[in-house]
């Protein structure tokens, strides 16, 4: 018998619309985020929020949540997604959450904007911070960990860091995006703040409806993002991250 996938449309904002969407789940996968918003911290946390009370009503044994890496000051971006991450794990549900580095595939903004900047932009001057270390991880490998967080024990609120086999920069993925491409590209990493001058023309002729969204992005480059706890390893056994040019490779 095939399966089936019943879809329940509600608005997180909007806590009297989760009663049916939560009726009957038994774990909750979130993955929302509202970066493109003009106050997206705020829009976050009352979504995590209401998630947590309808949840609650609702009976729901787990939540999984995919989070963001970050060392040091985190950026807005990353201090909200942690923020997240503490409200879910606050709400008497076992949550696991993961803190993912750089996500590599479709419907990544990270890879989205490294797309659109190597394929569009022949040379740039860019913000230093790409060159933080990071472990990019191929978003089917980012599925694989949110599927089996779904199945194993738990009896208490966990936090797992989760990345690919290698640390490399950002702007170490820009030039292998383009060398795998055939692109002969030049960026110049200078300590300028982000999302000014060029850089920020460049993004916003690319794509002006998600320049908002990237230039938080760029942010956040700042912050490393490497895996400093191994336990995701341990707990994840059948979880193979595959390497980075596997990764760009099965993500062109």
């Amino acid at each position: 018998m095939a399966a089936t996938t019943e879809v329940a449309t509600a608005d997180l904002l909007d806590l009297s619309s989760l009663e049916s969407a939560f009726e009957g789940v038994e774990s909750l996968v979130y993955l929302v985020h509202a970066l493109d918003g003009d106050d997206f911290a705020e829009s976050d946390r009352r979504s995590a929020l209401n998630a947590v009370a309808a949840a609650t009503e609702a009976g729901v044994g787990r939540i999984v949540y995919l989070g963001g890496l970050g060392r040091g000051q985190l950026s807005p971006h990353l201090e909200s997604r942690r923020e997240v991450g503490r409200i879910l794990r606050d709400s008497g549900i076992p949550t696991i959450e993961l803190r993912a580095s750089i996500i590599l595939g479709e419907g990544s903004a990270s890879y989205e904007l490294l797309k659109a900047v190597v394929e569009n932009v022949p040379a740039a001057a860019v913000p230093d911070w790409v060159n933080s270390p990071a472990q990019p991880l191929y978003i089917d490998d980012v599925v694989a960990y949110l599927r089996a967080a779904l199945t194993i024990d738990l009896t208490e609120s966990r936090v797992y860091e989760v990345g690919g086999p290698e640390r490399l920069s950002y702007l170490d993925l820009m030039n292998l995006y383009a060398e795998q491409h055939d692109l002969t590209r030049f960026f110049l990493p200078l300590p300028v703040p982000p999302g000014v001058g060029l850089w920020q023309q460049a993004l916003e002729a690319v794509a002006p409806d998600r320049a908002k969204v990237w230039l938080r992005l760029i942010e956040s480059l700042r912050n490393e993002t490497t895996v400093q706890d191994s336990s995701a390893g341990r707990d994840f056994p059948d979880v193979q991250p595959r390497s980075v040019a596997d990764a760009l490779r099965a993500a062109a």
